[in-house]
């Protein structure tokens, strides 16, 4: 007769001190979680064989040399969605290509789907810098028919990557001309894409806007800071029954440096 499996037999083995969480497996192979977890989907590296979702010593081990295997696979850029994804190959194509584009594009299988978030499929950058353009734009004429030589607002700030406001500005200081629907020459847009001083024009402003936000976003931080040191004075001084959560100012600190990074390289930009 067989011999019997406990339910004891069945059970990982328990995690030790020498064993490895994914925040520390990705520490010790030089990845992101996002690299971990692409390298686990694709089985470029192994399941945890602990409880707790960890790795032995030994496996740990073994996953170092998968680790260049997984960087050539994935690279070093996170995926993106479906709208990242279509806002990139709008720059690059010059065409105003929308979410539905590139989910047709994965039906045609000119682009492989990596993996999910939350239900959602995400797309390698690199995969969609390889595609080719005849493609990309084999499928937004076939979804725009006639219209194709046009675009609307949103599909030339699409294919410019400028905010919106910037584009209106520039549209209306240049008379851009609109056909009956209000939409522009594709040719027009694609001439304001190839005004490189116009194009530094605009780098500029982003840079000047994006350095006015984290500058915003400083300040609040900042009350936050001091909103918690009043509350800590307050305890102290016995004006108040409790003392402040000590976890709110480790985040609030955290994100004011940052911040603070942001906004300089920002400000050395500008200059």
């Amino acid at each position: 007769m067989p011999a019997q499996i406990t339910p004891a037999q069945t059970k990982p083995a328990q995690a030790t001190r020498g064993d490895l969480g994914p925040n520390q497996l990705a520490a010790r192979l030089g990845l992101t979680r996002w690299q971990l977890r692409l390298g686990r989907e694709h089985g470029l590296l192994p399941e945890p064989d602990l409880d707790g979702e960890r790795w032995s010593a030994r496996l740990a081990d073994e996953c170092v040399d998968r680790r260049d295997q997984v960087v050539a696979r994935f690279g070093d850029e996170p995926p993106v969605g479906a709208i990242r994804a279509a806002s990139r190959l709008a720059v690059r194509t010059g065409l105003d290509v929308e979410r539905r584009d590139v989910e047709v594009l994965v039906a045609r299988e000119d682009l492989d789907v990596v993996s999910s978030f939350r239900g959602h499929p995400l797309y390698l950058l690199r995969d969609l810098d390889a595609l080719d353009p005849g493609a990309v734009r084999e499928v937004v004429s076939a979804r725009k028919g006639p219209l194709f030589d046009s675009v609307d607002a949103a599909g030339a700030v699409a294919i410019l990557g400028w905010p919106r406001k910037t584009f209106d500005r520039i549209a209306g200081e240049r008379a851009l001309a609109t056909d009956r629907f209000g939409r522009y020459a594709l040719d027009d847009v694609h001439a304001l894409a190839a005004d490189e001083d116009l194009a530094q024009e605009v780098r500029e402003e982003k840079l000047r806007r994006a350095l006015a936000k984290t500058r915003r976003a400083e300040t609040d931080i900042e009350d936050v800071v001091r909103g918690w040191m009043l509350r800590c004075t307050a305890y102290l001084d016995r004006d108040a029954d409790q003392p402040p959560d000590p976890a709110l100012l480790g985040r609030a600190i955290r994100s004011l440096v940052g911040t603070r990074a942001e906004s300089a390289r920002y400000e050395r930009e500008v200059v």
